[in-house]
């Protein structure tokens, strides 16, 4: 395996309990890409990352007091990650995949009014994972009529 330059950007890393059964399981149930996993003398999983598109996740064990799954912690999440799929992929057979693969549905696939059809899901272990692609393209002018909202760059404007 070639070692690859990380690109200027952002990935999360979420913690499992178990995060070999999570590393496989999320490329059954959405189909994140492995990438490589690094292995202790024991065989132990201690780092791994999965790609989808152009982004990284990054897969591992509980390894401190301030870093467990929601399993651990009465199902309870301080962050949810959100996947957008490319435009035209069909966002209501990837919930099926998702839910055959045994993910919860939280909410099920529905089309917001800034125009994305999303929906989100439970892993085995808790984590809530946003699923969205956009089904019609919008301005922000748009949307605001649409959702209520008032649209800006940055808050002091």
């Amino acid at each position: 395996m070639a070692e690859q330059a990380r690109s200027k950007g952002l990935s999360s890393a979420v913690c499992y309990q178990d995060a070999k059964a999570a590393f496989r399981w999320l490329e059954e149930a959405f189909g994140f890409e492995p990438l490589f996993v690094l292995l202790d003398a024991e065989g132990n999983l201690a780092h791994s990352e999965m790609g989808y598109g152009g982004s990284t996740i990054m897969v591992g064990n509980e390894w401190s007091e301030d870093h467990k799954s929601p399993k651990s912690l009465g199902g309870k999440n301080t962050q949810t990650v959100h996947v957008q799929l490319a435009a035209g992929e069909d966002i209501d057979a990837h919930c099926e995949v998702a839910r055959t693969a045994g993910a919860v549905i939280v909410q099920e696939p529905e089309t917001q009014f800034y125009g994305d059809r999303s929906y989100r899901a439970r892993d085995p272990e808790g984590h809530i994972w946003t699923f969205g692609v956009t089904v019609e393209e919008k301005s922000a002018d748009e949307w605001d009529a649409a959702g209520g909202f008032t649209t800006k760059t940055r808050l002091d404007d």
